[in-house]
């Protein structure tokens, strides 16, 4: 079946979708990038026409069908159509994450054996440089930011740009070769393939058709009325799944408009400048923009520190109500509205989130309290639930139906059931092929009906049919008494906190609970600068004893909120410490998508762990870090750990 064939109308690959678009959309905007300060705009004739030469150029380069092609770099449009034109070929595109170091970038190249690497720059260059005799595939690179590399040996080193002047120049059999290629791409071709995050262990490749990337990305839009009048900002890493649905595979099937921002730094502007009215983040980003808002409160005066408080307090009665088109008084409606012109609109537009229309989070648990934020504001945020493996969708809250402890009903054309175990299972048309190389972790997680096992714990609404999730399965367990153990529970809801950065709870098997945080070093320093205090770094300001007083505050109403909660209620906090570094993706403490590896911080923090348990009152650890040349070093410290106050739901009591 050629890739131009339809089932029910629906095209069979991303290459005839851009065909499409640049016939149907032509000369409408399609992706833009801020340079130097200006944005450039290409509509989908000119893109269409790049992606077209682009393979062309690649197809005389000696790309062959079945190759892995990485790609590594920031969001950009090239790089985007760069994909495009890899799929064109019949070839892979894998997308890796730009922040990788080599060693994890050697790890995924040569575990596909890719053939071909199209780099953003120099910098992306020189870590495939440090590694290549480690790559036996690798062939041929190809660069889009030429600077820094007139030196380099160019003899299987080219710039994008002239590869695609190649391809103008290609024959009249290169390209037949290229339209039969095209011709044989159906619903059953690989479309990409993307690593996961490896919280446990290796990374996987997940191997995506296009029927389970085209299918997903169809059913969102529709789901969400989204199209071609939308505008989305494109700036979360290329290789996460959220990012190829969101940024590429709907803006191939709906004509959604992707803004690329300059650079990391003007992230923020760029989104003021745009004003997407699709916006998709992680939970941290929100947590971000949450610290961000805060901070500004408490360096405003004190009339508008009470302006905010008080209609901030309203906001959270009604906005959620307004939202939702729910009845509210029309005293409370009037009330709100004075609040949307003095508070909340002024917010909004800070974030730049003035105009989202639909907005959504995933990637792991929001906080309620962050959630309900944003949601107050009227801005309409949404919790999907997904995974790589499932092409990201498996829930979405619909309009009307939107709640903050849970995450939705089935995705269109999703099924969902819970295992007897209370593990989370789908089958969808989104669902993998395969994990390359790995036919028993496929066989592990995909059984031969279809169903996928997320390895989440959760469990149906009978009267809603919303899905609950509780934690990783893997993390859910028992305290000795037989008490529930949710840690990432607990842990969100002290990120809620704009001190605290991150947190890591323990205590399966354990008489009770004891925790990491990490501070957040910009909200607390504004708060040291505001109150005289003085610190040279991190670690020095981590282990003052007013931050420490602070934190022990933050987990003591922690406690107090967790108590409520009678099947979680064991979870609360007795002993905690501030670590003395921040948790680095480089020093394998977080995924690349910052989602803890909670095993091997335990493993590479035992003494600490163990500290926490047997009474001491301060600890002396060294820890070996990895700065950002790449060095490796070590830093030592002395942490005191501290008691903290339980409650029993009603009263509280100091922890022995």
């Amino acid at each position: 079946m050629v890739s131009g064939s339809e089932t029910g109308g629906v095209l069979q690959s991303v290459p005839a979708y851009v065909r499409r678009n640049a016939k149907t959309f032509s000369n409408a905007p399609a992706f833009r990038e801020k340079q130097f300060g200006i944005w450039q705009s290409w509509t989908w004739l000119q893109v269409e026409k790049y992606v077209t030469e682009l393979a062309l150029g690649l197809l005389q380069l000696g790309a062959r069908e079945g190759d892995h092609i990485a790609v590594i770099g920031r969001n950009r449009p090239h790089l985007y159509w760069a994909m495009m034109s890899v799929q064109m070929v019949g070839a892979v595109p894998v997308p890796l994450y730009q922040d990788a170091v080599a060693e994890e970038m050697s790890y995924v190249l040569s575990h596909c054996g890719a053939r071909f690497v199209i780099a953003d720059d120099q910098e992306q260059v020189d870590k495939v440089l440090e590694v290549q005799e480690d790559l036996p595939s690798l062939d041929q690179m190809i660069y889009l930011d030429a600077r820094g590399m007139r030196k380099y040996d160019h003899s299987k080193l080219h710039d994008l740009e002239k590869v695609r002047e190649s391809g103008v120049e290609a024959s009249t059999t290169e390209r037949q070769e290229l339209e039969t290629r095209i011709g044989k791409l159906n619903f059953q071709s690989i479309c990409v393939m993307l690593y996961t995050s490896g919280t446990t262990g290796k990374p996987k490749g997940v191997v995506l058709s296009n029927k389970n990337i085209i299918i997903s990305s169809l059913n969102g839009c529709k789901f969400d009325n989204i199209g071609k009048d939308d505008e989305i900002l494109s700036y979360l890493p290329i290789a996460w799944v959220g990012d190829f649905i969101f940024s590429f595979g709907q803006c191939v099937v709906s004509g959604v408009r992707v803004n690329c921002p300059e650079s990391r730094e003007t992230v923020l502007s760029d989104l003021r400048e745009i004003g997407p009215s699709y916006y998709f983040a992680p939970p941290r980003i929100f947590e971000s923009m949450l610290t961000s808002v805060m901070l500004r409160i408490e360096d405003t005066s004190v009339v508008k520190k009470w302006l905010y408080d008080y209609f901030m307090a309203h906001a959270t009665q009604v906005g959620p109500l307004i939202l939702d088109k729910k009845p509210v008084g029309r005293w409370a409606l009037i009330k709100y509205k004075v609040g949307e012109f003095l508070i909340y609109a002024p917010i909004k537009n800070i974030l730049g989130l003035s105009q989202v229309r639909v907005g959504y989070t995933a990637g792991e648990a929001i906080g309620p309290e962050i959630f309900d934020f944003f949601r107050s504001l009227g801005i309409n945020l949404k919790q999907l639930y997904g995974q790589t493996e499932a092409s990201i969708f498996v829930t979405v809250q619909p309009d009307g139906e939107v709640r903050s402890d849970t995450v939705g009903v089935p995705a269109p054309d999703v099924e969902v059931r819970i295992g007897s175990n209370g593990e989370v299972y789908y089958r969808s048309p989104g669902a993998f092929v395969e994990y390359y190389k790995n036919p028993e972790s496929t066989a592990e997680t995909k059984d031969p009906d279809g169903w996928v096992a997320t390895g989440d714990a959760g469990f149906l609404e009978p009267d809603t049919g919303h899905l609950r999730i509780i934690d990783r399965a893997k993390d859910v367990g028992k305290l000795s008494g037989g008490s529930m153990f949710a840690p990432k529970y607990v842990e969100n809801k002290l990120k809620f906190y704009p001190n605290i950065l991150e947190a890591v709870l323990f205590g399966a098997g354990r008489d009770n609970c004891v925790a990491f945080i990490n501070i957040d070093l910009t909200a607390v320093g504004y708060w040291a600068e505001r109150n005289n205090i003085a610190y040279s770094s991190y670690q020095e300001l981590s282990s003052n004893p007013k931050v420490l007083d602070m934190v022990q505050e933050h987990v003591e109403k922690v406690n107090k909120s967790v108590s409520e909660d009678e099947m979680l209620s064991g979870c609360q906090i007795h002993r905690f410490l501030v670590l003395h570094k921040e948790l680095d993706a480089d020093d394998g403490e977080l995924t690349r998508t910052r989602k803890v590896r909670r095993k091997i911080i335990g493993e590479k923090f035992d003494d600490l762990v163990t500290a926490l348990y047997d009474g001491s009152d301060s600890i002396y650890t060294e820890t070996e870090v990895t700065y950002e040349d790449g060095r490796k070093g070590k830093i030592a410290a002395t942490l005191q750990i501290r008691n903290a106050a339980i409650s029993d739901g009603s009263t509280s009591m100091a922890a022995e």
